[in-house]
């Protein structure tokens, strides 16, 4: 009869696989932790610099932080509307609104099987695709009231920001639910659910993870391109700084005051994405530690 101690030999070993897996994962925690720490470290040094930077190139100061207020929406229009910062997020908010609708339905019909709905979809992701945001803009704002169609300038913003970016982001969804193996829809036909449970508790979580980080870019530079809106008289970031610098000659105050917002607020918006990602790949995670 084998010992005792042969007997116990593999609950030993199983016993310390575990422990090994363990210190390997501490191992790995503390090696991720020393290079965030020295990433950070970094960004500080370099945000010191362009600080020591902007001393060195004077800057009027007292100018940024007489103005900065405004830019950030802090203080309403003489009629009592938004502006600067406030209203670049609203329209930046109400655009990704429309855009994620006529993405859906775009990507909805990319996947369809009727040729009418995939005829459509294609064509307008084609046209909006292939044209500059610019142009889409100017053609809302300034040629449609040609033929009777006149529209206020947020809402050609809106309109033009969304219907560009929509076609952009029809594709990512579209990726986002085909990347769903279709035995899984197939198995919970197969048990009875529902294609709208379906849709919302097998195929969305999945097709998120996919979704996500390139939706968050997208939605980053449609930030950013909500200062096209100046050009219809919106008084937002973008057109707050161009006005203070012609009406005081201190451009480089103001621009670089409106791109340090623009920048604060894409790092914000990635913070965003970073915890979303996070949040729809727990499952993944689980899977494959």
């Amino acid at each position: 009869m084998p010992s005792e101690e042969v007997i116990s030999a593999p609950g030993r070993c199983s016993a310390a696989v575990p422990a090994a897996s363990r210190g390997t994962s501490e191992i790995e925690r503390a090696a991720r932790l020393s290079f965030r720490r020295k990433v950070w470290a970094i960004w500080a040094g370099l945000c010191v610099l362009l600080l020591l930077a902007a001393i060195e190139g004077q800057l009027d100061f007292a100018l940024i932080g007489q103005k900065l207020p405004f830019m950030l929406g802090l203080r309403l229009t003489s009629d009592g509307f938004v502006q600067g910062v406030a209203l670049t997020l609203v329209v930046t908010a109400a655009s990704m609104i429309f855009a994620t609708f006529v993405a859906l339905l775009t990507a909805l019909g990319r996947l369809s099987t009727n040729p009418i709905a995939f005829a459509l979809a294609t064509f307008y992701a084609s046209i909006f695709r292939g044209t500059p945001l610019m142009i889409q803009v100017l053609i809302i704002y300034l040629a449609l009231p040609q033929v009777g169609i006149v529209l206020s300038g947020f809402t050609s913003g809106v309109i033009a920001l969304g219907l560009n970016y929509g076609a952009y982001l029809a594709e990512t969804i579209r990726a986002g639910i085909s990347s769903v193996p279709a035995g899984q829809r197939e198995a919970a036909m197969a048990l009875g659910m529902r294609r709208f449970s379906i849709a919302l508790k097998i195929v969305a979580p999945q097709a998120m993870r996919v979704i996500i980080p390139p939706a968050g870019a997208l939605f980053v530079s449609m930030l950013k391109d909500s200062s096209l809106v100046s050009l219809m008289g919106l008084w937002e970031l973008n057109f707050l700084a161009q006005s203070y610098g012609r009406s005081t000659f201190r451009y480089l105050e103001m621009l670089l005051s409106a791109a340090l917002v623009y920048w604060i607020l894409s790092i914000l918006f990635e913070f965003v994405q970073y915890r979303l990602e996070q949040k729809f790949g727990r499952s993944l995670q689980a899977i494959h530690p």
